[in-house]
């Protein structure tokens, strides 16, 4: 219990600091107030969603099918976040998609009780609703700037919340397994999830946002078709696609493999997996400091890296520090892979395109990732934890491949330009 609320404390007290000194918009503090609370939804689902949801079914392949639903309700609603945003503005639509979270906690608390397997995986993919709404939290913040030269340091900030969910969720999930006895396990988890994402709500309510998008390119507003063509499009959206797609994969068999098969303890499974998710958010401290200094390319070679390096280690073992330098690396290259895709994007459409283009690259990011999560206890019930390596090599195949078109594309525009 004291663990747990000394991590809120010191989220809170990030806050403030980033608000007295980090000499950016009010609004950037309150989202990453605001971002941890309604995300600590997915640790929590990746790290006991399959204890939950594995005495409700027969059939053990389909333990992780409620983490992938999950992430499939995060990219069903990416292009109804962005709409609705356009339409509604960013704090009305970001109220409304975070209520699915509250929706979903309450319907997990009925599946937990009744033991009824389906109705867990419908109350997953209504988390997921809420968690594209909380990925569209990185672009308001974008919108909140008042210099281009604030990019890199607002979107490592948010990025950064994301060490406070890791260590907020799973660290909430073994407080309350059984704190209430009479309950299932993890039936107090989803409460106090709820709580925070009524938090969360209330948080985003003290925004100061114009209720609509106001048009300042004057611009003609260019199809889909013609946005799609841009190079630098598909560079963010792949290196966002496949680095989410290969963390996720990963992600979602650990703790399967290590405590279900290969029996490691559970509290060992908790620190590898919170070792991981921290890992995903604190190299933000590196890339809030060098993201103005050098070029993007750079972050993308570096994940890129990392991945074949998360491979070699993972084939090494399945002793407990195999898992763990598997999974912290893994987060690492995650970190510059997403990074890399959020700065990129808004190099590939004008103010007035935001919103479509903000939508497909979301889209196509959490659909991998779902289809990934999803092949993720397939895999790793028929093949075991080497099967999971061997499905990850074509992921880093095609991430070196892309890294590559892009340093020689990049090079040749200096020379074309010189």
């Amino acid at each position: 219990m004291l663990t747990l609320l000394f991590y809120i404390f010191l989220l809170v007290l990030t806050t403030l600091l980033i608000h007295r000194y980090a000499r950016l918009p009010t609004n950037i503090s309150l989202l990453f107030l605001a971002q941890p609370l309604i995300i600590s939804m997915a640790p929590v689902m990746v790290f006991v969603g399959g204890f939950i949801a594995e005495p409700m079914t027969e059939h053990k392949d389909w333990v992780t099918l409620p983490v992938t639903m999950m992430v499939l309700g995060t990219a069903a609603a990416t292009v109804p976040a962005a709409m609705l945003a356009r339409r509604l503005g960013r704090k009305t639509a970001t109220i409304l998609g975070f209520s699915m979270s509250v929706i979903g906690g309450l319907t997990v608390l009925l599946a937990i009780n009744n033991q009824w397997f389906w109705l867990f995986v419908v109350a997953a993919f209504f988390m997921g609703n809420a968690g594209a709404f909380a990925q569209q939290l990185r672009f308001a913040a974008i919108e909140n700037l008042n210099h281009d030269k604030d990019i890199p340091k607002a979107v490592a900030l948010l990025m950064l919340t994301g060490l406070f969910s890791a260590l907020i969720g799973p660290e909430l999930a073994v407080f309350s397994k059984d704190l209430w006895p009479q309950q299932a396990p993890y039936f107090a988890t989803y409460v106090g999830l709820i709580s925070m994402a009524l938090m969360a709500m209330l948080i985003i309510s003290r925004l100061q946002l114009p209720p609509v998008v106001i048009q300042t390119d004057h611009r003609p507003e260019r199809p889909l078709s013609l946005i799609i063509k841009q190079p630098v499009l598909w560079v963010a959206v792949i290196s966002g696609a496949l680095g989410y797609g290969l963390m996720s994969f990963m992600m979602t068999a650990t703790p399967l493999s290590m405590h279900q098969i290969h029996l490691h303890s559970l509290e060992d499974t908790k620190w590898v997996i919170q070792s991981h998710v921290a890992a995903m958010y604190l190299p933000s401290f590196l890339t809030l400091w060098l993201g103005s200094k050098i070029p993007t390319k750079y972050f993308l070679l570096s994940g890129t890296l990392l991945y074949i390096l998360v491979l070699i280690i993972a084939m090494s073992g399945v002793a407990v520090m195999h898992y763990w330098l598997t999974l912290v690396i893994l987060g690492i290259g995650w970190n510059f892979l997403f990074y890399t895709g959020t700065t990129l994007l808004p190099q590939s459409y004008r103010p007035q395109e935001r919103h479509k283009a903000q939508a497909l690259n979301d889209f196509m990011v959490f659909s991998f990732q779902a289809g990934s999560s999803l092949m993720a206890g397939w895999v790793v019930y028929r093949y075991q934890w080497h099967g999971i390596v061997m499905t990850g090599i074509p992921f880093v195949i095609i991430l070196a491949i892309m890294t590559f078109i892009r340093f020689y594309n990049t090079a040749k525009h200096q020379n074309t330009n010189g």
